[in-house]
């Protein structure tokens, strides 16, 4: 019961996720997408979608098996998880936002 925000969070996360992979990017802010150019939208839709399912991944995994064994280890899934998310998101705004802001 402990780790039922944990997982619905994770599952938004993936859900956010495939929209922006989809290509629809209106649920990034408009300032982190300004610069990106129509052409690339489908691409940067893709590598932030990418990041943002990897993120809610890593919380669903932690949240299943944190249910099942009921270790604090299992965090560091979501922190590894958080990480290699945002690797993506910040290649992303790089590449094709030109800059970070």
């Amino acid at each position: 019961m402990d780790y039922i925000p944990l997982l619905s969070l994770g599952i938004l996360f993936i859900v956010l996720g495939c929209f922006n992979f989809k290509g629809n990017i209106s649920s990034i802010h408009w300032y982190n997408r300004r610069k990106v150019l129509p052409e690339d939208v489908p691409r940067y839709g893709k590598v932030m979608g990418a990041g943002t399912i990897v993120i809610g991944a890593a919380l669903v995994l932690t949240a299943i098996l944190q249910m099942i064994f009921e270790t604090e280890a299992l965090y560091y899934i979501t922190v590894a998880g958080a990480v290699i998310g945002l690797g993506f998101m910040l290649y992303g705004q790089i590449k094709y936002n030109h800059g970070i802001f």
